[in-house]
């Protein structure tokens, strides 16, 4: 097959309109709202030639629920379901998220076991979100049997936090002041021994997919990204530390007591989507030494602060970021002084990181764009919120 030029591609990839129907030798390919590996509703209008894309444009709105909106029709107490929706793969740091900006709204401070238990689960909300990436990225490239292994191992996991919440996936743990209700006696003995056991089964998937001669060829040298890329759409998480920036909010902008626990920020230069792979990889093993500091050093005390039943911040306004699995999550409240927030932003990583796939797509062949595509982990409710 003759190489594509991609000279030809235009400058400015907004001179180039979507027509109804192919336009001279172009092809307009609708991806989605149900494709496989797009994961949920998201459309992506595609223009071919041949099989090369020309140009590449998400369409957003399929499942628009107005969470912002929604936010300042309830109270502050009311509207803590609604993060555990936002991004229902890790909704621990959504979670955590709406409460810090709440707390750091109306002056609360948190006990330190509720900070070491909060820390707990939302590693293990990550590895869970990881893992179900794994699986499912695999299965996107063609690899069924991963993801049968990547869901017994979650399983473990799930069931710790069910006993913990109640829930298995929208969770809604966090309360303003610290967690709910006290994880049980036996938490930390399960939490070291998943570790433990998640760590054996690591090697296993470095030999079975990681090194597979297939994947490389997939992964590696596909959407490449270099760092000012990845700067200039605002990039965050495993994608900008894909491109070689270490950049951690809990280490960038330590909030509750990750500043007590020793840990490493994977990075990778390649900026591919092999390199955006093995961040989420290396961030597994992270995610388990923060667990077995987080959990064997859990604290006495109580879990939570008592805050009042109708909360009434005073008048100003508060940010709070946390690291989410896709990357920085940011909750901007404002209060007007009464039970109701005035104003709420949620910033999302899905959505800068989606924005860049615009760029990454053009002038590769489409088999390569679900290979990009997924290699930015998606959550399609955290992007059309």
């Amino acid at each position: 097959m003759q190489a594509f030029d991609t000279a030809q591609l235009p400058r400015d990839p907004s001179s180039v309109r979507f027509e109804p129907g192919p336009t001279e030798d172009k092809l307009i390919l609708s991806m989605g709202p149900q494709h496989p590996s797009t994961h949920g509703v998201l459309r992506i209008l595609l223009e071919l030639d041949g099989e090369y894309i020309v140009r590449a444009e998400p369409v957003l709105g399929y499942i628009h629920r107005m969470h912002e909106w929604m936010a300042e029709q309830k109270t502050y107490f009311q509207f803590m379901p609604n993060m555990g929706r936002v991004d229902y793969l890790h909704a621990m740091a959504w979670n955590w998220a709406y409460a810090g900006a709440v707390e750091r709204l109306a002056g609360i401070e948190v006990p330190e076991r509720g900070e070491h238990i909060r820390v707990a689960v939302t590693e293990l909300n990550r590895i869970s979100s990881h893992l179900l990436w794994w699986g499912a990225y695999l299965l996107d490239l063609g690899a069924f049997t991963p993801i049968m292994y990547a869901f017994d191992d979650r399983e473990i996991l799930l069931d710790i936090l069910q006993a913990v919440t109640g829930s298995r996936l929208t969770y809604s743990y966090f309360t303003f002041g610290g967690v709910y209700n006290d994880v049980p006696g036996d938490f930390a003995p399960r939490c070291l021994a998943f570790t433990k056991h998640l760590r054996s089964r690591l090697p296993m998937y470095r030999d079975l997919v990681t090194d597979n001669v297939i994947l490389r060829g997939r992964c590696e040298g596909i959407g490449e990204m270099d760092v000012d890329l990845a700067r200039r759409y605002g990039a965050t998480g495993p994608v900008i530390r894909g491109s070689g920036a270490p950049v951690d909010t809990r280490r960038a902008e330590p909030y509750s007591v990750y500043g007590k626990f020793d840990f490493r920020i994977p990075a990778y230069s390649q900026g591919d989507a092999m390199a955006r792979y093995m961040v989420r990889m290396d961030e597994l093993e992270t995610s388990c030494d923060i667990i077995d500091q987080a959990v064997s050093e859990l604290p006495d005390g109580p879990c939570s602060a008592k805050a009042p039943k109708t909360l009434k911040p005073p008048k100003g306004e508060a940010c709070y970021a946390v690291e989410g699995a896709r990357g920085k999550i940011l909750v901007h409240v404002r209060s007007d002084g009464g039970p109701k927030p005035y104003r709420v932003k949620l910033r999302a990583p899905g959505f800068s990181n989606l924005s860049v796939f615009c760029e990454l797509a053009r002038g590769t062949l489409l088999a390569d764009a679900v290979s990009i595509l997924g290699s930015l982990d998606l959550v399609i409710p955290e992007i059309d919120r």
